[in-house]
């Protein structure tokens, strides 16, 4: 009993050093992996190399799986080459496992030493999460040796005999077992050790051992996929196309099993080290073989999980993945990514404004109104998404990225909430008064509004980019547009002491406007002071506007 669980507290050392590794990697790299992988989309090799790159990094398929999903699923990159990066992730982990078995036991204890020494003293910062991919590299060295310790008295036990002598060599049934194996211990890596170390001590022999190494590269599929239940469509498809390349890998291997295994018999290496070079041989040989068929796969998985349309037509969040919680990193870019798209619908209301002021709209129509509900639904969804995330896991850099999010988000639901009543104050001038602008103002009030667009989209690009410069453009432009509005309110009034009628009839209407698109332009503008304020100079640039903003 013992013995049992000595080996099962192996197994999950091993799987917590996998995820300490992916865990850190993925937070101080998680923007450069996704880069890798976005920027080698266009061809099928290189998305292919892209996904054993980052799989090596990460040490797991299914981290690679969980980004290229979250890729598809966002509409960042099509199922084609997302197919040929997940047939680079199964090269990939069969290379580490390949490598992790390597004598490495001098490895370990110094890789948690000064893993540790790192993360401790450095923890918010690159070098401490580097030292926490240390401290999960030794756990993961340390953690082989002990399922091969473990496994040895195992391998003696009658009972365990009898067991494996129970799978005689039916291809089916022993790759049912291994899948089985790697969904329990949710590791293909530990099911592909141990298999090697029960066939190196003679409990099963290497017809066996191979079916179990296959059916451990299917269980890993499944997981996937699982792992993706709620995703999108699109996302979805990525992993069943994984798991169908899997599956034909072993339609294509039953034909030659039996004379690989004579011709492997006749070599002379140890049946361990034959089970762990038939994985990395067995994965590279399928990827390859099955490779040019990425297309023809890629619409067999659109045809069996086809997009469904939406029930509703309230706007659905595309890049918050729920997946990437974890990863504070791909997190945050998810956030972000989703906050501009918010600012694209502010930008469209904007745009529906100005329709309504020039009157070829007389009210607030079916489409503005859906504007609205979006703008609710996607700034719930943001404020959701961040509220998920473990806060105290951040480091300094991304937990003012969080701040940033959370205030742009709610700046543009308050822009949102603000046009909507400008909206209605223009639809009721319109249509219970029967008033309209003079043209004279119609035309200040159109040319106020370009400059809003202008200062909301630049402001956009300063939250993506935090370019200093840009940021500073832009208190540049909010300084130009508070001086034009306050020319313009002096020119309404001039145009009411020479007693304009159309000029007198909308002067309250005409105040109000300018007074909110004022509010309207300090809101798009306030991303201008974060970047400024974690610039070299930017406490002095941020203090030196504010006091010629605020001046009289």
């Amino acid at each position: 009993m013992l013995t049992l669980l000595n080996l099962l507290s192996a197994v999950t050392l091993l799987i917590w050093g996998t995820h300490i590794v992916r865990t850190g990697i993925l937070r101080v790299y998680g923007s450069n992996l996704r880069q890798v992988i976005g920027q080698n989309m266009a061809r099928r090799w290189l998305a292919f190399i892209a996904g054993i790159l980052v799989t090596a990094m990460v040490q797991s398929s299914n981290a690679t799986a969980m980004l290229v999903t979250s890729f598809v699923g966002q509409g960042l990159m099509g199922l084609t080459p997302a197919l040929a990066t997940m047939l680079g992730a199964d090269v990939g982990t069969a290379l580490m496992a390949r490598v992790l078995t390597l004598d490495l036991s001098w490895l370990s204890p110094l890789l948690i030493f000064l893993g540790v020494i790192f993360f401790l003293s450095r923890k918010q910062t690159r070098a401490g999460q580097m030292g926490r991919v240390g401290i999960g590299l030794g756990l993961i060295i340390l953690a082989l040796q002990l399922i091969v310790e473990a496994a040895g008295p195992i391998t003696h036990a009658q009972g365990v005999k009898v067991l494996f002598a129970s799978l005689t060599g039916d291809i089916l049934l022993d790759a049912l077992v291994g899948a089985l194996f790697a969904m329990i211990s949710y590791s293909s890596l530990a099911a592909v050790l141990l298999t090697a170390t029960l066939a190196g001590a003679g409990v099963i022999g290497l017809h066996v051992a191979i079916g179990l190494v296959i059916g451990a590269n299917i269980g890993s599929g499944v997981l996937a996929f699982l792992s993706t239940s709620m995703q999108n469509a699109a996302g979805r498809q990525v992993a069943l196309g994984s798991l169908l390349y899997k599956l034909i890998g072993l339609l294509l291997i039953i034909p030659v099993l039996d004379p690989l295994v004579l011709w492997m018999d006749t070599l002379d290496y140890s049946a361990q080290g034959m089970v762990i070079t038939f994985h990395l041989l067995y994965n590279v040989t399928r990827c390859l073989i099955l490779l040019p068929t990425i297309g023809p796969m890629a619409r067999l998985c659109a045809w069996l999980l086809p997009e469904r349309p939406e029930a509703n037509g309230l706007a659905k969040p595309r890049h918050l993945d729920p997946t990437a919680l974890t990863t504070p990193s791909l997190a945050l870019a998810n956030a972000a990514r989703e906050t501009l798209r918010l600012g694209d619908l502010i930008d469209n209301m904007l745009t529906a404004m100005l329709e309504v002021l020039r009157g070829k709209q007389t009210a607030i129509n079916q489409e503005m109104r859906s504007l609205s509900d979006d703008v609710e639904a996607l700034y719930s969804a943001i404020k959701l998404y961040l509220a998920q995330m473990p806060r105290e896991d951040l480091s300094e850099h991304d937990s003012r990225r969080w701040a940033e999010i959370i205030e742009l988000s709610i700046n543009l639901k308050l822009a949102g909430d603000l046009i909507e009543r400008m909206l209605r104050k223009v639809q009721q001038q319109k249509t219970s008064q029967r008033r309209s602008f003079s043209e004279v103002g119609l035309e200040e009030l159109a040319g106020l509004h370009s400059q809003l667009i202008a200062n909301l989209r630049l402001g956009l690009s300063v939250f993506l980019s935090a370019d200093p410069e840009s940021a500073r453009q832009l208190l540049r432009e909010k300084r130009r547009f508070r001086a034009q509005e306050r020319r313009l309110a002096h020119a309404h009034v001039s145009r009411l002491q020479r007693k304009i009628v159309q000029s007198i009839e909308t002067s309250s209407l005409h105040l109000e406007l300018i007074a909110d698109m004022k509010r309207l332009n300090s809101l798009f503008c306030s991303s201008a002071y974060v970047v400024l304020e974690t610039s070299e100079t930017g406490a002095l640039a941020v203090d030196n506007i504010a006091d010629i903003t605020h001046s009289p």
